[in-house]
C-alpha cells in the first residue's frame, strides 16, 4: 500500500496547504510529529519501499537526524539526507556552487579573529559574517571595518562552536532585493523578489516584502544547475542579481512558500504532492 508522510514539528502554513492539496487529490496523508518518535537503532530494519516522507521538520537537528534514521529504515526521504547535509551547511553549500562553477559571492572561512581579519583584507569591507547553519537571516552580521568586526569575532568565540566558524560573504553590491526561485524536480515552478528598504536582510521573516518575479532563462537556468548536484527533490534558491548577472548564495532544503503562492498564483502543495506520487512509482 502507498502511503505518504508528513514529518513535521510544527505545522505551519505550508504543512497545512499540502495536507488540503493532497485532500483535493483524495490521498491521505499520515502525519507524524518528530517530537514523539523513538527510533531503536538496534532494532532490525526493513525496507518500505512503497512509502515516501516529506520532511518539513523546522529544528535543523532534528530534520537531519530524523532524515537519516528514516532512510536507514528504508523509507525514500525527501528530500535526502545527501541534499540535507549540503543545503543545511552554507559553506558547504558554497563548496558545491563553486565546485561546480555557479557564480556565488566571493566568500572566506576562518577559525579565529586574527585570520578573520586578514581574511577581510582581501573580501574588503563592508562584508557579512553568517552563521554556516541558521536560517531567517539570524545572528548574521555586517563588517564595517576592522574594529568593528573584531569586537563581533570576539562576542562570537564565547558562543557554541559553530559560531566560531567565521564564515565571510562579500556585501554584494545589488538591489534593495533578492530572489527566491522554487524548483521540483527539474523544474522551476515559481519565484518572487523578496524586497526591503529598511532592512539589509531581506527574509520575509524580517519584514521582507514579495511580489511576483519573472522566470527568465537566465534564472531558469542558474537555478537549475544550482540544484543539479544534489538529489531530486524540493528546493528553494536564493540569488541576488549584480552587475554581472545572477548569483546563488543559498539552497534551501526545507523551504517556505507561503509569501509565494498568493504572490505568483501558482499552487505549490499540489506540485509537490504530485512529485511525492512520481517518487512513489
Amino acid at each position: 500500500m502507498t502511503e505518504i508522510t508528513i514529518l513535521y514539528d510544527i505545522i505551519r502554513w505550508e504543512e497545512k496547504s499540502i495536507i488540503q492539496a493532497a485532500k483535493k487529490k483524495g490521498i491521505i496523508l499520515k502525519l507524524q510529529n518528530a517530537r514523539d518518535i523513538i527510533f531503536d537503532i538496534n532494532e532490525n530494519y526493513k525496507e518500505e519501499n512503497s512509502t515516501v516522507t516529506l520532511q518539513r521538520c523546522i529544528s535543523y537537528y532534528r530534520n537531519y537526524y530524523t532524515t537519516a534514521l528514516m532512510e536507514l529504515k528504508g523509507c525514500k526521504v525527501v528530500n535526502t539526507l545527501r541534499s540535507n547535509n549540503i543545503c543545511g551547511d552554507k559553506l558547504l553549500t558554497s563548496l558545491y556552487l563553486v565546485k561546480n562553477n555557479i557564480p556565488t559571492p566571493k566568500t572566506s572561512v576562518s577559525f579565529s579573529s586574527d585570520s578573520s581579519l586578514k581574511s577581510l583584507e582581501k573580501i574588503k569591507y563592508p562584508a557579512i559574517l553568517k552563521p554556516v547553519i541558521g536560517s531567517w537571516g539570524k545572528l548574521m552580521a555586517i563588517l564595517n571595518d576592522s574594529e568593528s568586526a573584531y569586537s563581533i569575532f570576539e562576542d562570537r568565540e564565547n558562543m557554541y562552536p559553530i559560531y566560531q566558524v567565521h564564515y565571510i560573504q562579500e556585501k554584494v553590491k545589488r538591489p534593495p532585493r533578492d530572489i527566491r526561485a522554487i524548483a521540483i524536480g527539474d523544474e522551476v515552478i515559481a519565484a518572487i523578489y523578496r524586497t526591503s528598504k529598511e532592512n539589509w536582510r531581506t527574509n520575509m521573516s524580517r519584514g521582507g516584502k514579495a511580489e511576483n518575479c519573472p522566470i527568465t532563462k537566465e534564472l531558469e537556468d542558474i537555478t537549475l544547475r544550482s540544484i543539479k548536484f544534489l538529489d531530486k527533490g524540493i528546493y528553494g534558491v536564493d540569488l541576488m542579481e549584480t552587475d554581472n548577472g545572477l548569483v546563488v548564495h543559498e539552497i534551501n532544503n526545507t523551504t517556505e512558500f507561503k509569501n509565494t503562492v498568493p504572490n505568483t498564483g501558482v499552487d505549490i502543495p499540489s506540485k509537490i504532492i504530485d512529485f511525492l506520487l512520481q517518487i512513489v512509482k
